[in-house]
């Protein structure tokens, strides 16, 4: 568990680490970079490099932060790999409910299995999911194909909870096309880092925020990444996280912003 330079939260907090590719957005993922390099410098959570793995001695890290923080599950792996078995899920479910002064983002590609487990674990699929209220829940879309992903956490799952629902844009990688995002409490945009980023267009961007707006949803847009909004590569902290020269970072409404406070200057 570490503080972290994520803009949109707090905290990591990786009970388990490890995925494998599931779609266009995992060709360069930067936790398989970093388990990897973490793996060769002896790290001892990372012997098995990025094969999923379960923490058990993890577990009970939040609470051991007095202070009330934003903690992004599992940014190393994703809770809901089919190789994490629902009772060790039971275990990190059961910490959020012990931890109420704090809020869990959790992210996930396999909305699916988020929704095949909230069923089983909670209560039948006909009535609202009974879950902690400091639980986000998120799923990645990152290309039209992704989009799938999204009609699956709208229209199966989200029916089922009140719970905040949030979308990851990021890496995005082409035009998302027409959004329905009457279910969604908040949508964050990136685009890619690293030596193999793929650029990420401004229309791409200024298309998603358009929506949001249109459709009341506060817009989060976290980074330009390795390619910026004149397309050209350089460092990601160079091209920085302005939209036409301006800050573009709302937060879930009733909610206070967490992270590192950005300005356009």
């Amino acid at each position: 568990m570490s503080k972290t330079s994520i803009a949109w939260t707090n905290r990591t907090w990786n009970p388990v680490t490890g995925c494998t590719k599931y779609s266009a957005g995992c060709a360069h993922c930067y936790a398989e970079t970093m388990a990897k390099r973490l793996q060769g410098m002896g790290q001892k959570r990372y012997a098995n490099g990025f094969d999923p793995t379960l923490h058990p001695e993890a577990l009970n890290e939040p609470k051991k932060v007095k202070e009330p923080s934003m903690f992004f599950v599992c940014s190393m792996g994703d809770l809901f790999h089919k190789d994490v078995p629902f009772e060790f899920i039971d275990r990190v479910m059961d910490i959020i409910e012990m931890c109420p002064q704090h809020t869990f983002q959790i992210l996930t590609k396999r909305p699916e299995r988020m929704y095949q487990y909230f069923c089983e674990r909670t209560r039948p699929c006909h009535r609202p999911f009974d879950l902690p209220k400091n639980i986000w829940i998120g799923t990645t879309v990152e290309n039209a194909e992704a989009t799938k992903r999204l009609f699956t956490f709208t229209s199966i799952l989200l029916p089922h909870t009140t719970n905040v629902r949030f979308l990851s844009c990021e890496p995005l990688l082409g035009d998302l096309g027409e959004l329905d995002l009457r279910d969604i409490d908040w949508v964050i945009v990136g685009g890619e880092s690293g030596n193999q980023a793929r650029p990420m267009q401004k229309e791409w961007v200024l298309d998603i925020k358009r929506q949001c707006e249109e459709q009341d949803v506060p817009f989060f847009f976290k980074q330009w990444g390795t390619y910026g909004e004149d397309g050209v590569k350089r460092n990601k902290k160079a091209n920085g996280c302005l939209l036409d020269g301006k800050v573009c970072q709302e937060w879930p409404k009733g909610y206070p912003k967490v992270g590192k406070e950005v300005t356009n200057e």
